[in-house]
């Protein structure tokens, strides 16, 4: 498939239709289960369930989203449980578990929101790329996307377990909030900067870039892949010119990669965490706000 018909079916796969079909309603004094795929799912689903839902996670910390597989009695979990939270194309395994043992239980995030298409580069190597899909399915690094996210999932959740509905729906809403809030002051710490230009180890940062009119050039889009000299050559190229002073490493990935471009261009390396997996004595929201304050020391951003 060219790159051209990849980001022309990315239009369709992006629709920001919700899903149309829910499992059907829980018994009197029945809880909920949800299983969230990986850790920004797991965080936005506690935050909506409270201790009406039991929240369980596919991916443990330290691990990198992207290469997990799931054991039997993992896969037996989706099957089980009232509902799965998971973005479609990220996973493969959890996909697969999705589609063969979930039927209708699945809440699928990137169906709730508009989603971005690949980038160009993602496109032109998506063949042998592990996300199964033309779109970014990084949409939980602009919290206003993730925010409607939010909203879906607590109407979802509502319709599932009546009951409860309205304490899902104000905790959805208290949610929504919260990442307004955070959208906010990402919008004002990065409206003025020497220069909007980020360089990352790993392409993941297109929605964030998208939302806050940053340009992000990704040394490599698989995280566990190494760049081509030529790719290296041409990232050093734009860095250089761009006056680039920090090349973006990630938690979960080594770094080696991105530390050699910065010696080239004689650029220092920063972590910027792309929050596929739980942060170190945080959370969400706080490892959002520590990222908008390394792009702010990195960019020479003023607030």
């Amino acid at each position: 498939m060219t790159g051209g018909t990849l980001l022309a079916a990315a239009a369709a796969c992006g629709s920001g239709a919700a899903e149309t079909t829910s499992a059907a309603p829980l018994q009197p004094g029945e809880k909920a289960t949800v299983v969230a795929a990986f850790y920004p799912l797991q965080w936005l689903t506690e935050q909506i369930a409270g201790s009406d839902v039991t929240v369980e996670t596919l991916t443990a910390p330290g691990v990198e989203p992207h290469d997990l597989e799931l054991t039997p009695q993992q896969v037996a979990d989706v099957g089980g449980a009232t509902l799965t939270a998971y973005v479609k194309g990220l996973q493969p395994a959890v996909d697969e578990a999705v589609e063969q043992n979930a039927g209708d239980k699945g809440f699928d995030a990137a169906a709730a929101v508009q989603t971005l298409p690949a980038t160009e580069t993602e496109a032109e190597g998506a063949e042998g790329h592990e996300h199964e899909v033309a779109y970014d399915p990084h949409l939980w690094l602009d919290p206003s996307r993730f925010a409607g996210v939010a909203t879906k999932l607590g109407e979802r959740l509502a319709a599932i377990d009546p009951a409860h509905a309205p304490a899902y729906k104000d905790r959805a809403a208290k949610a929504v909030a919260a990442l307004t809030a955070l959208d906010q002051e990402f919008a004002k710490g990065l409206a003025a900067c020497s220069t909007r230009s980020i360089v990352t180890a790993h392409g993941a940062f297109g929605y964030l870039a998208n939302r806050y009119r940053l340009k992000q050039v990704g040394i490599t889009i698989d995280p566990e892949a190494e760049p081509s000299p030529a790719r290296i050559a041409e990232v050093a190229k734009v860095a250089k010119a761009e006056k680039v002073t920090t090349i973006f490493t990630e938690a979960l990935v080594s770094p080696k990669v991105a530390e050699v471009l910065a010696t080239e261009v004689g650029a220092k390396t920063a972590v910027l965490d792309p929050l596929e997996g739980k942060p170190s004595g945080g959370d969400y929201l706080s490892a959002m706000r520590q990222n908008l304050s390394t792009l702010q020391a990195a960019l020479g951003c003023t607030a």
